[in-house]
C-alpha cells in the first residue's frame, strides 16, 4: 500500500509538469523608445556642484529617459535650493515637471509655489534657470510679500527671491492698505 501511494503521488506531480512553457502577454503597441531608462517612486534627488549641495528635489514618481535627455516629475514634486554657503534659501512646490538634462533646468507645472521666508509666489508655469540659477515665468504670477501684492505676467527674480521682477504688472497693493 505504501509503494502504492508513493508511485501515486509521483505519477500526480508528473501530471502537472509539462514541457509547455506559459508566456506572458506582451503589448504589442508599447514602443521600446516610449518606456523609461529608470523608473522610481518617493524619490529624492541632491543636486551639487564642486561638492556643494545646490538643490534637493523630492518627487513621488520620477521617470529618467536617456535618449532624449530628460527626467520627467509627477505625483508632487518639491525642491529646495541652496546658496553658495549650502543655507536653505527657497522652497518650489508644484504637481509636476520636467527636468532637461542638457542644462539641468527644471521646469515646473501645475499649482506651483516658490516661497522664501518673506516672499511667495504663486504660477501655473515657472522654470528654474540652472546656469546663472534665476527663476523665471512668462505666465501670469502672483507675488506675495510682508509689503505688498502684486500680480502680472512675466517674472524673473534670483533664486533666493530676494531681487525679483514683474514685467506686466495687471495689480498691485500694500498690505499696510487692506
Amino acid at each position: 500500500m505504501k509503494y502504492f501511494l508513493l508511485i501515486f503521488t509521483i505519477a500526480l506531480l508528473f501530471q502537472f509538469c509539462s514541457s509547455k512553457r506559459v508566456k506572458p502577454s506582451v503589448d504589442a503597441n508599447i514602443k521600446i523608445e516610449e518606456l523609461p531608462s529608470q523608473e522610481s517612486w518617493n524619490s529624492v534627488v541632491t543636486f551639487t556642484d564642486s561638492g556643494k549641495t545646490k538643490a534637493i528635489l523630492w518627487a513621488g514618481h520620477l521617470r529618467k529617459y536617456n535618449e532624449k535627455r530628460e527626467t520627467l516629475l509627477d505625483s508632487n514634486i518639491k525642491v529646495e535650493f541652496y546658496d553658495q554657503k549650502e543655507i536653505h534659501t527657497t522652497t518650489l512646490t508644484s504637481k509636476n515637471g520636467r527636468v532637461d538634462e542638457s542644462t539641468n533646468n527644471l521646469f515646473a507645472k501645475d499649482s506651483v509655489v516658490v516661497f522664501s521666508d518673506s516672499v511667495t509666489i504663486k504660477t501655473e508655469e515657472m522654470m528654474w534657470r540652472n546656469k546663472d540659477r534665476k527663476i523665471v515665468s512668462d505666465k501670469y504670477v502672483k507675488v506675495i510679500s510682508p509689503n505688498e501684492i502684486i500680480e502680472g505676467f512675466g517674472f524673473e527674480s534670483d533664486q533666493s527671491l530676494r531681487n525679483y521682477v514683474i514685467y506686466n504688472i495687471t495689480y498691485a497693493t500694500r498690505t499696510d492698505t487692506l
